[in-house]
């Protein structure tokens, strides 16, 4: 699509929406010009991130925990190598 018919259909929309909510077919409590439905999404996808932050945080400290360990398992575990040499003939 050109760039013309996206204004155009996007200006469309918004001035839709804005005669909608000047006539109070869609809620807007606090007139900002913003539904109070997308207002409550928005709200919801907030909430959402802040709980994604906290668990992502939690997984890292978690991770950094298990790989100090496995560090010193690693230090304090020697392997026995008996590797045989190969000799082709």
């Amino acid at each position: 699509m050109s760039t013309l018919a996206i204004v155009v259909i996007l200006l469309a929309v918004v001035g839709g929406v804005t005669y909608l909510i000047t006539k109070g077919k869609i809620k807007d409590e606090n007139n900002n010009n913003i539904p109070d439905v997308v207002e409550e999404k928005i709200e919801d996808v907030k909430k959402a991130v802040e709980v994604v932050k906290e668990t992502t945080k939690a997984v890292k400290k978690t991770a950094d925990k298990v790989v100090k360990t496995t560090e010193k398992v690693a230090k304090e575990v020697k392997p026995k190598t008996t590797a045989k040499k190969v000799v082709k003939k």
